[in-house]
């Protein structure tokens, strides 16, 4: 093999590595400044996904779900279980977050998954209806994200995401009497990622290692029949990335999906929107029910 030979694989298997690298995620070439608008970015995709877009990440969560009333004890009402699963896109402007989740309500005792749930506080039995929320998708902008985070010591870090949500309801209180209190859907939803900082500034590490929490409060489910009742709902609950993605799954929630939606053993591969939501779910399988049965 001659010298110009070799000189002109190596040029080009440097280019096609460049190409590859390009196409397939992000290059990280340096300690990462977490106060830089796209470092922050870089290490956000680290712990919440990965640098490699080819590569599906999957958060598992188990909590528990609460009934605030007032002047009444907090009880105790279901167990859950959830996951998402996504991929990460580059684009001339950032990133394309794209996800499913689903999430399961379960006995709060037993942690049977549920089909039909006794309402402690209207005395009925109701249909449980899961989450199937497809598509949860985020345009990511370069130069417009920053994440608040804390170094917790011992080299964690702590990226933390509030998002108050106010926006018009899919379910209309004079439609759906029983479902909805109000016009306007209120919520808070509140996540945590727990990440080792190290794993952030190695240039060689694309999916970090990563834990999270996640709250939230919201009005009382529409399935549960209670917008006539004060109060409101609080999620609590803890997981972590799974190494092995959909395959880390409990096989109780794969036989779930496997039977309703197949799917969702895989994030999607384009852009759609808008997204689906709880709420909007339970208004478009209500509707589907109605048009068979006219």
């Amino acid at each position: 093999m001659t010298l110009i030979t070799k000189r002109f694989m190596k040029k080009n298997f440097l280019l096609i590595f460049l190409l590859f690298t390009e196409i397939s995620g992000f290059a990280q070439k340096h300690t990462l400044n977490l106060e830089d608008t796209n470092d922050n970015m870089t290490a956000y995709l680290k712990a919440r996904g990965s640098l490699d877009s080819t590569e599906e990440v999957v958060f598992y969560d188990e909590g528990l779900i609460y009934a605030l009333q007032p002047e009444q004890p907090i009880k105790l009402l279901f167990k859950f279980q959830m996951y998402n699963i996504a991929r990460f896109i580059p684009n001339d402007s950032g990133v394309t977050q794209l996800t499913r989740e689903m999430l399961v309500y379960e006995d709060a005792k037993t942690g049977a998954i549920l089909q039909n749930w006794y309402n402690p506080f209207t005395k009925d039995s109701v249909e449980v209806f899961h989450v199937w929320n497809d598509p949860v998708n985020v345009l990511l902008k370069k130069g417009r994200f920053t994440l608040d985070y804390i170094q917790m010591g011992d080299g964690r870090l702590c990226f933390n995401i509030d998002l108050p949500l106010f926006y018009p309801s899919a379910l209309k209180k004079n439609d759906w009497p029983e479902s909805s209190r109000s016009d306007m859907y209120q919520a808070m939803e509140m996540f945590q990622f727990f990440v080792n900082e190290k794993d952030l500034h190695n240039a060689k590490i694309k999916n970090a290692v990563c834990d999270i929490s996640w709250t939230r409060i919201s009005d009382f489910l529409p399935w549960m029949k209670m917008a006539d009742k004060p109060g409101y709902l609080v999620f609590s609950s803890r997981g972590w990335k799974l190494k092995s993605g959909w395959n880390g799954l409990p096989q109780q929630v794969k036989d779930i999906v496997m039977v309703e939606h197949p799917e969702y053993q895989h994030a999607p591969n384009t852009f759609t929107s808008p997204n689906m939501t709880s709420w909007k779910y339970y208004k478009k399988m209500m509707d589907e029910r109605k048009t068979i049965n006219q």
